[in-house]
């Protein structure tokens, strides 16, 4: 996606230590029009393998997973809480991933009520960086008997091994926009 590279380039700070700060138009701000764009494109990806319903982590995977269900036929977005709320019931699926940017473990937890067999299900996310956060998605989908069919984010960094990571999931995976290289101070698109 040109206009996604074009905002990441124009926009986006290399913090060091692999981390990309594009809270102007992703993690903090919103720009709506852009994610529709993104959402739009990610649904052309898969739709061939007709999902049911898209799993994302909070917070920031929320814009995009909301986008791809809207381009896809208004789908159901389910998204994994870090704490649970006193309405969910238990037993819950739980798994737990490192954050990148937190520097910390984090749960991840979704009712079954809103993920179960039988569904088809598409992970959306904002970054592929490690994949351990999109692997504990997947893992979650894998304990609910549902079946994974793809995964897409909007920024992969591809120098942090995570697509590698997920092969083994055997399903397409998407990124809006490639980053191979930050080292220097740089950011360098595919």
């Amino acid at each position: 996606m040109d206009l996604l590279r074009q905002r990441i380039l124009a926009e986006g700070k290399n913090l060091g230590r692999g981390i990309l700060k594009i809270d102007s138009f992703l993690n903090h701000q919103i720009d709506a029009l852009l994610m529709e764009a993104v959402g739009e494109e990610m649904a052309r990806q898969f739709a061939g393998v007709r999902p049911s319903r898209i799993l994302t982590a909070e917070v920031s995977g929320l814009i995009p997973a909301a986008m791809v269900g809207k381009a896809l036929g208004n789908i159901p977005v389910v998204y994994a809480r870090k704490h649970k709320p006193i309405t969910m019931m238990e037993p819950v699926f739980i798994e737990t991933a490192p954050s990148h940017t937190k520097g910390n473990e984090v749960s991840l937890m979704v009712s079954p009520e809103f993920i179960q067999a039988g569904d088809r299900i598409l992970i959306v996310d904002d970054f592929l960086a490690t994949g351990r956060t999109i692997d504990a998605l997947c893992r979650i989908v894998q304990s609910a008997g549902a079946e994974l069919v793809g995964i897409a984010t909007v920024v992969e960094k591809t120098f942090e091994g995570g697509r590698e990571a997920l092969t083994s999931w055997g399903v397409p995976i998407y990124a809006a926009a490639t980053i191979v290289d930050m080292s220097e101070g740089k950011i360098i698109l595919a």
